[in-house]
Order: C-alpha cells, then structure tokens, then sequence
C-alpha cells in the first residue's frame, strides 16, 4: 500500500519552535497537498503552481481574485521534489475522498512514529468535511502528539468543531470566500499583512500563536510576489525596513 510522504522540519519558522517550548529537541513534521488546487475556499492568495503540457515546465498561475501569491505555490513551480511530493499525497487523498474513515487509516499508517508536532498543510488546505475529519480522528488516536492547521474553509471548521480534539489547534485564516463566518463567530484566526504597521495583534514568528491558544494574530507577508504589484511593493519596504519576513528554507 502506498503511503503519504512527510517532512522534517524545513523552514525557520517552524525551527523558531524551540525558543518557546518546553521540549529540547522537538521533532516536528509538516504535510502539504498541492497549493490552490485542494483549496476551495481561498481567494486572496489563491495561486497555482501549472505544468506546461509541451514543455513538462511549471510557472506559477494567480487566481483571479489573488491579491497576492502563496509562498507554498511559488515553491512548487520552483521545486520539483516539492511539487511531486504534494501531488503524490493530494492523488491518494483523493482516491479515498468518499470516505473519512479510508483517509485516516491511510493517514495513520503514514504518520511519523516519533513527531512531537506536525503542521497540516505548509501547502494545500482542507479540500472537503470528511478530509477535516480524517486528520481530527488521527489526532485524537495520538494524544501527546499536537497537530496544527490554517483554512479558509471556514463552514467545515465550524460544523465540525465539537469533533475537534484538543491537541488540534485551528487557524481560521482570513483571505478567503468565508471570512463573514470568522466574524461571525469570533473565532481564532490569522491574517496576512504587509507590514508590522497594519496590525494591532501579535505578528506569530515562531508558530507560538498558531500552535497554543493564545488567540487570534497575524502574519507578515512571505514569498516571492508579482513584479510591480502591491505585495512586491510591501516586500521592498520591508527589505528597506530590514524587517525579517522570510520562512525560507536554510
């Protein structure tokens, strides 16, 4: 049986773990599907990594609302490893998608055995309820284990939020087609912006905010961004500012 495939801790974000917990040497995973195609709810930063069918040649595609791109889509057109990687697991995803039940068990059996935190989804979101699902039940079937995730599909997340276990911390992210829910709700949530100046919540560096519920927050603009257009404008300022933005990888 094919399985998923998972990373080790790539970026320094996820690496700026270790200033706040209390584990020497976490371990931490991540999971991706591929960026904008399992996203069905975004919008402002709905970006696509395409395959030209002559050339076998990637180039990064904005949706039509996109006000700016998905650092996660960029890195599939610019990183074969990464974008075969993600289409592998969103293909078998997909192939069990009528069934929560089939996609835990196939999540379960793909698991790092020793992760102290894995983050669902660098790249991709929850594409449908019972996906949502499937990763609740593989959490609450590894307790000491915490999960952490962003989605714009914000209906799911309420519908199936007494479901939720409590090593599951969700971000509601801001950007997408339901973020009348987010404030409808109050719910914990993440926006996107471009420069420290336009928040007046925590900018999260180091996953503390996401992983912990410690409330809502923001995150700064990361990715390489259009040439002329408002979010490459927001990126020189910061440059300019020396103001850290980056999660690449090191």
């Amino acid at each position: 049986m094919k399985t998923l495939k998972f990373s080790k801790v790539a970026n320094n974000k996820l690496k700026k773990i270790k200033e706040w917990i209390d584990i020497e040497n976490p371990r931490v995973y991540s999971f991706s599907l591929l960026s904008g195609y399992s996203c069905p709810m975004a919008s402002d930063c709905q970006t696509y990594a395409v395959t030209d069918k002559k050339t076998g040649k990637r180039r990064v595609v904005d949706g039509k609302n996109a006000t700016f791109r998905c650092f996660s889509a960029i890195q599939e057109a610019q990183y074969s490893e990464t974008y075969n990687q993600r289409k592998h697991n969103f293909d078998l995803l997909l192939e069990r998608r009528s069934d929560y039940m089939d996609m835990a068990e196939l999540i379960l059996k793909s698991l790092p055995t020793n992760a102290d935190i894995i983050r669902v989804h660098v790249g991709g979101d929850f594409f449908s309820s019972d996906y949502m699902l499937a990763w609740y039940l593989v959490a609450q079937l590894n307790p000491t284990t915490k999960f952490y995730a962003y989605t714009k599909s914000i209906q799911w997340q309420l519908e199936n939020e007494s479901n939720r276990p409590n090593n599951f911390s969700m971000i509601a992210s801001y950007g997408g087609k339901e973020d009348s829910w987010i404030d409808e709700h109050n719910i914990k949530s993440a926006n996107v912006v471009f420069h420290p100046s336009d928040t007046n919540l925590p900018i999260d560096d180091n996953e503390y905010y996401a992983i912990n519920n410690k409330g809502s927050f923001s995150l700064l603009l990361h990715g390489t961004q259009k040439q002329g257009s408002t979010g490459s404008e927001a990126l020189k300022r910061m440059n300019k500012e020396n103001i850290k933005y980056s999660y690449s990888k090191n």
